[in-house]
């Protein structure tokens, strides 16, 4: 099996998601701004190394807590349809578009939560999709992460829940993420690329997407 590994967030998007999801909701629910100090501090104690990305993003979802199964589904819907698709890149669109008819196999895996990255999955026309898994009990959100955070080496581990090692033929997969904590992923793969990487002396080639 050949596999097109796609990151998300700044790979096949030009903004955050989750950043992107809390803007599109504070638009609708103005109240939610009363979260912004919370969530601006989430990401200062993750900075400082106080607290791991774990009880960060816990902590910056907070605001969805007790948000029931259905109107988090509606707020989905809409971020998707009157946000989000606004800052794809149209080069990722063409390239899983393009690897699709191929006959490679397209997996989306991103650290965000799965109750909207899941969504993608028609969008991009994907085989998989994989991000971070939140609790939802008794029909409510309750902002607990299901396991560990979609990052990093958890990517592979989360890969390989669904696909058999032995079943992919890394030779000639591809990898696109923006980021260097994909690592684990990137250096499996025969084709491996950077999107809209700006350090020096990238490790893997580097393509630009917008």
């Amino acid at each position: 099996m050949k596999l097109a590994l796609f990151d998300v967030d700044f790979t096949l998007t030009g903004k955050e998601t989750l950043i992107a999801f809390y803007a599109y909701l504070t638009k609708k629910k103005p109240a939610l701004l009363l979260h912004l100090p919370k969530a601006l501090l989430s990401g200062v104690l993750f900075k400082a190394g106080i607290q791991k990305e774990k009880a960060t993003k816990e902590m910056f979802l907070t605001f969805l807590k007790n948000t029931s199964k259905e109107e988090l589904e509606t707020q989905v819907e809409g971020y998707l349809k009157d946000s989000l698709r606004s800052f794809l890149y149209e080069d990722g669109l063409r390239k899983v578009q393009e690897l699709k008819e191929k006959g490679y196999t397209i997996i989306l895996t991103s650290a965000s939560p799965e109750f909207y990255i899941l969504n993608l999955k028609d969008i991009f026309d994907a085989d998989y999709v994989m991000g971070t898994r939140f609790e939802v009990k008794n029909g409510y959100f309750t902002g607990k992460m299901i396991g560990e955070n979609n990052k990093g080496i958890e990517k592979v581990r989360r890969l390989y829940e669904m696909i058999p090692e032995h079943q992919i033929e890394w030779k000639e997969s591809y990898m696109f993420s923006d980021s260097m904590s994909d690592d684990p992923l990137l250096k499996l793969v025969g084709k491996p690329y950077l999107i809209n990487y700006k350090k020096k002396n990238p490790k893997y080639p580097v393509l630009y997407w917008r």
